[in-house]
């Protein structure tokens, strides 16, 4: 992968691809800036090394229109308060008055464009766009690890028209990301969770021939017990993956794949913030009940394994992390995570909440940005974003 550090950028303007899809409030105000701040390093970097920089994102929705809800002002004014360098905000991200304050962009001075998916023409990737946005800089830089799983004209077309760079937090990402994967040293462990094994199914298989202890909990947790012959109650549950479960199992158990589910579960009639949990064990579950969370043997017992393993991914919450009541599972999992010798790696989301709510995220070893990429990353899928920083010919343009 080219990396940064590898450009000659003195005196040059980078054009960077960031993710500052952050989320706002009603009245349009930042409630959580950790994306932005995520991105100082690289920003920082580049600027000190004496190039002007040149910052492109997406922000929420807004279906190919301008709509100024989803505008990256409120983004530059915070990023402004956050570095000790001027901050430009452009009126679009294209065109000849984008294309003038680009030119004009001296070293040292930052030059935020307007939301990309104002233009339908982003997420086509379409070429002549992606050609547009190229004119603005020397060099292509993408730092947004977050939307590397898509193929747009900011994340993938940019990179046919001016050579592509990965910045220091994609860099991190995936050198993060194929260590665990790629770890030699045993036992290696995935710690998968969340509401759906549909929404899992190709980072199971890949892993089952990566790791050697995958410990499953969450609502997908569920559809592996059915598999297994067990009354879940009225708990959730893809019956028409019960085929694909056992199938799995088998799969796990002819691999030599340790493959753990919960052995007790906290169970309440409904759910709500009012309903109140009970422990059973997964043999016991009554009919008018639902699991909704992992119960304390079964924290015991994933917390042993945890212990042993050399490196650990661990992606989506362990119970309906949303409740207190339903949560000590995933706050239980993420201790013995934080307080074991592993390299650890989580997949943002809840099970990033969860460790960062129990003041527990300096002891992780990594917290990845990414939602979908990082499933898809560790799907073992090509993600567009991180290709083009791979791609050794970059003669190949389109004709526009």
């Amino acid at each position: 992968m080219r990396v940064l550090r590898q450009a000659d950028i003195k005196g040059k303007k980078v054009l960077m691809r960031v993710d500052f899809n952050v989320p706002m409030n009603e009245d349009n105000e930042i409630i959580d800036d950790t994306k932005i701040r995520a991105a100082l390093p690289t920003i920082e970097y580049i600027l000190r090394e004496g190039a002007a920089l040149i910052l492109m994102s997406h922000l929420g929705r807004p279906k190919g229109k301008r709509d100024e809800k989803y505008s990256l002002k409120k983004v530059a004014e915070r990023l402004s308060g956050l570095v000790s360098y001027p901050v430009k905000m452009a009126p679009d991200c294209v065109g000849e008055e984008v294309e003038a304050l680009a030119a004009d962009l001296k070293p040292g001075e930052i030059l935020v464009l307007e939301n990309v998916r104002f233009h339908e023409e982003e997420e086509k990737n379409d070429p002549s766009f992606a050609r547009r946005l190229a004119l603005l800089g020397d060099i292509y830089v993408n730092d947004a690890f977050g939307t590397a799983h898509r193929a747009h004209a900011s994340t993938e077309g940019i990179a046919r028209f001016i050579p592509a760079y990965a910045g220091l937090l994609m860099e991190k990402e995936v050198k993060m990301l194929r260590a665990v994967l790629d770890a030699p040293q045993s036992p290696r462990m995935a710690i998968l969770g969340g509401a759906k094994v549909a929404d899992k199914l190709g980072l199971i298989n890949n892993l089952m021939e990566k790791v050697d202890i995958i410990l499953i909990g969450g609502g997908m947790a569920n559809t592996f017990l059915k598999a297994q012959g067990k009354n879940i109650g009225k708990s959730l549950c893809e019956d028409e993956l019960l085929d694909e479960a056992k199938r799995i199992l088998q799969e796990a158990a002819k691999r030599g794949v340790e493959f753990l589910l919960p052995v007790d579960a906290v169970v309440a009639a409904k759910l709500s913030a009012e309903a109140e949990g009970k422990v059973v064990d997964v043999d016991n579950i009554p009919d008018d009940m639902m699991i909704l969370d992992i119960g304390p043997k079964t924290v015991k017992i994933f917390g042993e394994a945890i212990k042993k393993a050399h490196t650990i991914v661990w992606n989506g919450p362990l119970g309906v992390y949303e409740y207190e009541q339903f949560a000590q599972g995933t706050y239980g999992v993420a201790k013995a995570v934080a307080e074991s010798d592993a390299v650890s790696v989580i997949g943002g989301g809840d099970s990033a909440a969860a460790v960062q709510k129990l003041g527990l995220a300096s002891a992780i070893t990594h917290i990845s940005t990414g939602g979908g990429a990082t499933l898809e990353f560790l799907e073992g899928l090509e993600l567009p974003g991180v290709a083009v920083c791979e791609r050794e010919d970059i003669s190949e343009v389109y004709t526009v």
